[in-house]
């Protein structure tokens, strides 16, 4: 991070630098009621008129969660998971302030070297990569990778001789994940030797190990298994007679708030109780959600209403197939919010809200309560920044990439 503060480093860095940054007044307001402010602002004031729905990345939060990060795991480099939200503001602000990058695809490392990031700063965290993206890692000096099978020992001395690797071993059962990883990823501890000694015959060196826990655990105590099998690997890998280890990569899957701050203190005990005697290692996580997720909010336009009794159905811009498909594929659960301000004693409605396509899969919330809305208001979603645009598609027409994004830091 070069000099000033961080929030001066974000509004000068690669995918900022050059676009419109927003300015927020949040004296004496809470933060979700100065976003619908600022919301209100835009809907208000556009030229030309902003008629569909769009997202605003609120800045100084993304720097908000890195100092965070920083004062709760001050021996931990985090390497923003790519493939949460690629949105380059956001990894370039995580750059700017310091940040390394768990990239999964030629895309991903492609986007983030083209912000300026340096390829020694890039993990490409995919145990299982097709051939011409492992070649094109080797191309462009990205060096260090992760592998879990005998297979990917051969394919990555094949097509990436110069290639470090950590082995990935299967996070703790009992985790209580929202998203279980090790059912498709990770060395269960009966392969651990087998793969350290099929990387040893391949001339292939092991920079240390990584693990996952899964995505929104809730038992914090799988990290401290985890990082104790972490430890067995080391000390595997030192009876082979290979090289000492130097890294160990903790994962992501954080959320920000109470339960990071209490996976952060189990962390960095457990590293405490089983790294203390190698302070050479270098440890790194992967967090994905805990910086995107709270520094995006949606704004949807109310597009279509149907009235059948008490009973309210509404239409808007943005739906399961777009950047809400974070409700199917990663348990989100919506709460859309009208941005007009509410009346007091307003009455409100059971209400379904639909996506804007004409799948019937394509609906938003149904028996929810909202005022009387008319075709034109908008709602707003929270917390929308996790695996939601950079997972919506293009069906029926309604493009995903199109939803605008605009940037804003509270001063």
């Amino acid at each position: 991070m070069g000099g000033g503060s961080p929030m001066q480093a974000v509004l000068v860095a690669p995918g900022v630098k050059g676009k419109k940054v927003l300015s927020l007044d949040r004296v004496g307001l809470r933060e979700k009621d100065a976003v619908a402010g600022l919301i209100r602002s835009i809907v208000a004031t556009s030229s030309p008129a902003q008629r569909s729905a769009f997202h605003v990345l609120d800045l100084a939060r993304v720097a908000d969660l890195f100092r965070a990060w920083r004062r709760a795991l001050p021996d931990v480099r985090p390497y923003y998971a790519v493939k949460c939200n690629p949105e380059p503001a956001l990894v370039g602000a995580l750059a700017a302030l310091g940040a390394g990058f768990d990239c999964a695809s030629r895309a991903e490392i492609e986007a983030v070297l083209a912000l300026g990031v340096r390829p020694r700063s890039i993990v490409f965290a995919n145990p299982c990569k097709p051939e011409p993206h492992l070649e094109y890692a080797a191309e462009v000096g990205v060096n260090l990778t992760t592998y879990d099978s005998v297979e990917e020992v051969a394919k990555v001395k094949r097509c990436h001789p110069n290639c470090e690797l950590l082995l990935r071993l299967k996070g703790p059962d009992g985790g209580e994940a929202k998203i279980d990883l090790g059912t498709k990823y990770g060395a269960h501890a009966d392969e651990v030797v087998p793969l350290l000694r099929a990387a040893q015959s391949a001339g292939l060196n092991v920079a240390g190990v990584s693990f996952h826990v899964g995505s929104g655990a809730s038992r914090m105590d799988v990290y401290r298994e985890a990082i104790e099998a972490a430890r067995a690997a080391f000390d595997a890998a030192v009876a082979l007679g290979m090289p000492p280890m130097r890294m160990l990569d903790i994962g992501g899957g954080f959320t920000a708030g109470a339960t990071f701050d209490e996976a952060a203190v189990v962390i960095n005990d457990a590293l405490a109780q089983h790294f203390s005697d190698l302070p050479c290692v270098e440890v790194i996580g992967e967090p994905g959600r805990y910086f995107a997720e709270t520094a995006f909010t949606l704004a949807a336009r109310v597009i279509g209403k149907r009235t059948r009794g008490e009973v309210r159905e509404y239409w808007i811009d943005d739906g399961l197939y777009g950047s809400l498909n974070c409700i199917l594929m990663d348990h989100y659960v919506p709460r859309p919010r009208p941005l007009a301000s509410p009346r007091p004693g307003e009455k409100t409605h059971t209400s379904t809200v639909f996506g804007p396509t004409c799948d019937s899969l394509d609906t938003v919330v149904s028996g929810y309560q909202l005022p009387e809305m008319s075709v034109g208001d908008w709602l707003i979603f929270d917390d929308m920044g996790a695996y939601s645009t950079a997972a919506g598609s293009k069906f029926n027409g309604f493009d995903t990439s199109e939803i605008k994004i605009y940037l804003e830091y509270s001063t």
